[in-house]
């Protein structure tokens, strides 16, 4: 039977029949502490087995012996879903995730960034696309190559949505992929991939036939990202180095590989702005003990200067929200924005000049978000990983 979420969602669909007030009390906030459901953890609304909704924090305040309190049927532990209807349609209505800062913090969001998107169109899925890691956009045609644990490594979409073409076969030979972390489009077409299983540095032509492989001086490629002038920027997380590669695709040549900045903390995503050339690299910082580690993201001049960065404990002590960053882009004006799989959000840091902002974009309908990129039009597209989908998300 469909969760009582989803019957509500049917409703509040219809167009005549039902006045505003009315479908938000009875679709976004919760009948036993009338809060209206977010995106916190908190606020999340969960399914019983039942088939009704509360929202996280009163489900944690009913346990360990949790029983509806409507139907009082009791549920044992992990009985517990998350309630996807409710959560697309918090999507799909209002403004999607403007956050306000905590109350006396002493900070402002600061900078105005572009608010209101909404998911336009969902690509792959389970059975298409297998743990995804990787997406990016190529500006001049639109298409989209996606990175994931496949068969066929590479999928590459056209703007509307159609698989043009799947290649990098898994294994071992010298065309294909064992273990893809990334992968990244040249303003030519030529698709980059960094294998972590391999060590390798691996290209293909717009058909998916292998022309280049680069193996020499990397100890863990990870991030990937192209230039304006299609030079390649890549992260090696084991050696905590930042390196810039130049090639000439077409004929297959390496022309230089080098290593431009070090002792970083095991450097991740990585991303280029297309105006500044400025650099923002991602950052897991271990944590001593069984504790989990935080992320830093660090924005780099084109000349490799740093010129700002901000970490989960500094937004912490400024707005009580930490981020778990896993990747990073900068949008048309140079703004910093980042995935937060702890959140399941997308968030604008804002230019390096006025760090640290904390502008959430999107805080609804994501799992697990693992990439991120933006396409030609501004749309915003978030690969993620829990979904095995690509999200793409316009103004």
């Amino acid at each position: 039977a469909e969760p009582a979420g989803a019957l509500r969602v049917l409703r509040a669909l219809r167009p005549l029949g039902m006045e505003e007030d009315e479908a938000e009390l009875s679709l976004l906030e919760c009948r036993v502490c009338f809060e209206r459901y977010g995106p916190s953890v908190p606020r999340r609304p969960l399914n019983l087995p039942c088939g009704h909704v509360l929202c996280g924090g009163c489900v944690a305040a009913l346990a360990p012996r949790l029983e509806c309190p409507f139907c009082r049927r009791p549920c044992g532990p992990g009985g517990t879903s998350e309630c996807r209807p409710l959560l697309q349609l918090l999507e799909l209505l209002g403004p999607a995730g403007r956050l306000a800062p905590a109350p006396g913090s002493g900070s402002s969001i600061g900078g105005a960034v572009p608010t209101g998107f909404r998911l336009r169109r969902c690509l792959g899925g389970w059975g298409s696309l297998l743990n995804p890691a990787g997406v990016s956009a190529c500006r001049g045609s639109g298409r989209l190559a996606v990175a994931h644990d496949g068969e066929q490594r590479i999928h590459v979409f056209d703007p509307s949505g159609l698989c043009l073409r799947r290649f990098g076969a898994r294994g071992d030979a010298g065309g294909e992929v064992r273990y893809p972390l990334d992968v990244a489009v040249t303003p030519d077409g030529h698709v980059v991939v960094t294998d972590g299983g391999d060590r390798a540095v691996k290209a293909f032509d717009v058909e998916g036939r292998a022309v280049l492989a680069v193996r020499e001086g990397f100890c863990l490629p990870w991030g990937l990202d192209a230039t304006a002038t299609g030079e390649l920027m890549l992260t090696d997380a084991e050696a905590g180095a930042l390196f810039r590669l130049s090639a000439d695709f077409p004929r297959g040549e390496l022309r230089r590989c080098q290593r431009v900045r070090e002792k970083l903390a095991s450097p991740r995503a990585v991303a280029v702005c297309r105006t500044s050339g400025n650099v923002a690299v991602v950052e897991h910082l271990k944590a001593p003990g069984a504790r989990k580690g935080s992320t830093r993201v660090k924005i780099l001049s084109a000349e490799m200067e740093l010129i700002a960065q901000v970490d989960s404990f500094g937004l912490d002590l400024l707005f009580h929200s930490s981020i778990h960053a896993s990747a990073v882009a900068f949008d048309r004006e140079g703004r910093v924005v980042v995935t937060d799989v702890c959140s399941r959000a997308v968030i604008c840091l804002g230019k390096p000049k006025e760090f640290p902002v904390f502008n959430p974009l999107i805080s609804h309908g994501l799992s697990y978000p693992v990439g991120l990129t933006y396409m030609a039009d501004d749309s915003l597209v978030v690969l993620d990983s829990a979904d095995h989908a690509i999200k793409i998300y316009s103004t």
